[in-house]
């Protein structure tokens, strides 16, 4: 029996590690394709506003399709959905390595978007599936938190070397022998549990159409807002259409038989709270990730790879923290106090990088703040996954993950979309006053960082006091048993 038993433990956890290799493909390739974007330019003349779009038809599809893939994983089988999403990424990496157009590889984007989307909505519930013991699931989590975490910066450095070393093609291409592998292990490894009886009979089609629309309109307004300008006709008119979107599908909801999103859902107090503090937190992250790369390379003027390689210290310390540190503080202190230290551990750490002068060094100006960063980060996002989706039914897991998922893309897409607007405001009007051009943009950057710091300390701060602490901290699993 003891045999048998630890058979199966390593089971699950070669399970976690084929799912964690499939989520890391995803996740790498927000960050990866951005260092290759210049290349791209060059080889497909494509111009700034119609590059965007190789970055923009990814947002907008992997955004968009979030919460619908969550539902159907609940309705028709977790396994069978993630099978499906790794199978068109796979396909759609391959398009774009491949792809001889600007449209061709705009499209292929769209499609590596809809699978990622996917795979991102139901990879949580099938690790809440697989681990029902609170130590194991805890520790499984921070697994999963530091893939999710990390694979952005490991993203930069990998995109870096590829690029570099062969061509911008091989960031697309690199996914298609990962892919295969995901899918041939996934078939031996993950749980064939079956999805809801008569599933088909009750997917709410009205409700699905509207809220992956609105959530697509949402993002392409976000994405265009910075570009074409908030106050734009064109804005003003895409927000009014997901004003009246969101009005449909609260009315679709509140009358269907079985609704796509049950609201009764929000008002399970962690699984609201949660997902608040993923919008902040997301919004932080970006904060961290994209700023600094952009103050690393356009201010002190370090190379592509040299901006990777700074990020080493903080993914290795979130590792350390996410693989070990973070599970054990919530078996012991439950969700929310890790939650918090760390959100606030990360504030301070981007506090640093809002005094980051123009002639900084890395070894004062940089690494204390990426220390803080990794360690807050590490403890930070297993909690908050966590506290996401212990409340939900285990026949809506997959929605639960969804919307913590599209938490993170909007919190993501809005936060970046706002610091790149103050810094941008903020440099303009030091140009005006006749500051010099280093000095400008370096004073925009930092503002960028004062907000993201802002927003990890209110994640903070509504952890802390409105998060619900079980009566033991393992009593999340239970949830699920």
């Amino acid at each position: 029996m003891q045999h048998m038993a630890s058979e199966s433990r390593a089971g699950r956890w070669r399970a976690l590690a084929v799912l964690c290799l499939g989520v890391l493909m995803i996740v790498l390739d927000m960050t990866i394709v951005n260092v290759a974007l210049p290349s791209i330019r060059i080889d497909f003349r494509f111009s700034e506003a119609s590059l965007a779009w190789v970055v923009n038809a990814y947002l907008l599809t992997s955004g968009g399709f979030l919460l619908l893939g969550g539902r159907l994983g609940d309705l028709f089988g977790h396994r069978r959905l993630f099978l499906i999403g790794i199978g068109i990424f796979t396909l759609a990496s391959l398009a774009c390595g491949l792809a001889g157009s600007r449209a061709f590889l705009v499209a292929a984007r769209a499609l590596q978007g809809f699978g990622g989307a996917i795979v991102d909505a139901v990879a949580l519930s099938l690790i809440m599936q697989l681990f029902v013991d609170g130590a194991e699931r805890a520790r499984a989590m921070g697994v999963f938190g530091f893939v999710c975490s990390c694979g952005g910066s490991i993203g930069v450095l990998l995109g870096g070397l590829l690029t570099n070393a062969l061509n911008w093609h091989w960031i697309f291409l690199v996914n298609i022998p990962v892919g295969i592998g995901v899918l041939v292990w996934s078939f031996k490894l993950l749980p064939a549990v079956g999805g809801q009886s008569g599933g088909a009979a009750h997917l709410d089609i009205a409700g699905a159409v509207t809220v992956t629309a609105t959530l697509m309109f949402a993002i392409y307004a976000i994405v265009n807002g910075n570009e074409i300008g908030w106050r734009s006709a064109q804005t003003i008119g895409v927000l009014a259409a997901v004003a009246a979107l969101s009005v449909t599908f609260l009315v679709i909801e509140t009358r269907a038989r079985a609704p796509m999103i049950p609201l009764r859902l929000f008002r399970r107090r962690n699984i609201t709270i949660a997902n608040i503090v993923g919008v902040l937190w997301a919004a932080a992250m970006f904060a961290w990730f994209f700023m600094s790369a952009l103050y690393m390379q356009l201010v002190l003027g370090y190379t592509p790879l040299q901006v990777g390689l700074a990020f080493l210290p903080s993914n290795l310390i979130m590792a350390a923290c996410s693989l070990g540190v973070s599970a054990r503080l919530v078996l012991r202190f439950g969700n929310r106090r890790p939650l918090a230290a760390g959100l606030l551990l990360a504030a301070i750490g981007l506090l640093l990088f809002a005094r980051a002068p123009v002639h900084g060094s890395f070894a004062i100006d940089v690494l204390p703040g990426m220390i803080l960063l990794g360690i807050g980060a590490g403890i930070a996002f297993n909690p908050v996954l966590l506290a996401a989706m212990s409340d939900a039914d285990p026949n809506e897991s997959g929605l639960a993950s969804g919307i913590v998922n599209t938490s993170f893309m909007m919190g993501g897409a809005l936060g970046l979309a706002l610091l790149a607007s103050v810094a941008a405001h903020r440099t303009s009007a030091l140009l005006a006053a006749g500051t010099d051009h280093l000095a400008a943009l370096g004073n925009g950057y930092q503002a960028a960082f004062l907000l993201g710091a802002i927003c990890a300390a209110l994640a903070a701060l509504t952890g802390a006091l409105f998060l619900r602490t079980p009566a033991t901290p393992a009593t999340p699993a239970a949830v699920i048993m």
